[in-house]
């Protein structure tokens, strides 16, 4: 399978993460791609590296003012004599103002996060740009040539907003991808995202339009994170009414209970005559991943590339999270191998 990789995805070296009250190094890290690489060597799965997009696929999906706050926001905290990363500490919060922008920094980090537990440190808008630019060269791909491919994005994207970041992502990968897919002139695509955690900025993008399909199979937002999106009852707005499916599954759900699901959504995904599926690929749905609470193992990721190949579209798949040190790159490897061998 193609698969792309950006080293400037390294250049994002954040130190801080805010996680059950500690400041601890973050799980999102630059030595997961180190895992999957490794494990990319070893099943002969070569690796390039994409050309660069520039801004426009960004600006097609997300507020200018935003990716402009993200581009200079470390240089801003720097210059305002900020020790440590660039973390909000305030929010325009239901019993505050959310209608006006603030000039400091320290408000617009407030204005444009969705949660405090992903830092702005040096180098991650450089981070972000090879992201989306790995998720790109991805699904030129494959609207080049009909065959999968994968993204080795890092930062991830599928918690990016329109115009907000958290959850480590600042640039919504799939989006991006989606929203170049149709450019291309597809009529309708999917993005199915398998993450845990709810791809609520994927969702809030698409909300109210109907050439994308968004369904999402993850923890249940009662007790998990982003605990604000991605109830069952969320299902779109005016055109894309009908057009969102979440798929809330409780701690623990067995692998054969979340297979039922993603059936039904790739059931969905065929009804509306979508021509492609990116794939937000979560591998945190491991068992052993430190902040997740479902049930696969090793060999339940091999099947699902399989189901994911019997839907007969093409697929572009672009990485989510996955924190299970040592195990991340075998479930990112037998996702893609399952996929190859259910095509044949």
């Amino acid at each position: 399978m193609r698969t792309f990789f950006s080293e400037d995805s390294r250049l994002r070296q954040a130190r801080s993460e805010l996680h059950d009250g500690t400041l601890v190094s973050p799980f999102e890290c630059p030595e997961r791609m180190d895992l999957v690489l490794a494990a990319l060597a070893q099943a002969n799965i070569e690796v390039q590296a994409p050309q660069a997009y520039g801004l426009d696929p960004v600006l097609a999906v997300h507020d200018a003012d935003y990716v402009a706050f993200l581009e200079g926001c470390w240089q801003a905290w720097q210059a305002a004599g900020h020790e440590g990363e660039a973390i909000p500490n305030i929010w325009p919060a239901r019993t505050l103002r959310g209608d006006r922008i603030p000039s400091s920094v320290s408000g617009q980090l407030g204005y444009y996060a969705l949660a405090a537990e992903t830092s702005i440190s040096e180098g991650t808008f450089a981070a972000a740009m090879a992201s989306k630019d790995t998720a790109l060269a991805a699904v030129e791909h494959t609207l080049a040539t009909g065959e999968p491919s994968f993204g080795l994005c890092r930062p991830p994207g599928h918690h990016a907003a329109f115009d907000q970041f958290g959850g480590y992502c600042f640039f919504n990968n799939a989006a991006i991808a989606a929203q170049r897919a149709l450019a291309s002139g597809m009529h309708r695509v999917a993005v199915l995202d398998v993450d845990f955690h709810h791809g609520n900025g994927t969702q809030q993008i698409f909300y109210q339009r109907d050439d994308v399909l968004f369904a999402s199979l993850h923890g249940d937002p009662d007790v998990t994170f982003p605990y604000f999106s991605g109830y069952a009852d969320e299902t779109g707005e005016g055109k894309g009414e009908g057009y969102t499916l979440n798929y809330p599954l409780p701690p623990g759900t067995s692998v054969a209970r979340w297979m039922a699901a993603l059936d039904d959504a790739l059931t969905r995904i065929a009804q509306a005559e979508c021509e492609l599926v990116v794939v937000s690929l979560g591998v945190d749905i491991f068992e052993g991943d430190p902040i997740s609470a479902f049930t696969f193992q090793h060999a339940d990721f091999t099947a699902l590339g399989q189901r994911l190949a019997q839907c007969g579209l093409p697929c572009v798949f672009l990485l989510e999270g996955g924190y299970a040190v040592g195990d991340i790159g075998v479930n990112v490897v037998n996702v893609l191998q399952g996929f190859g061998a259910g095509a044949r």
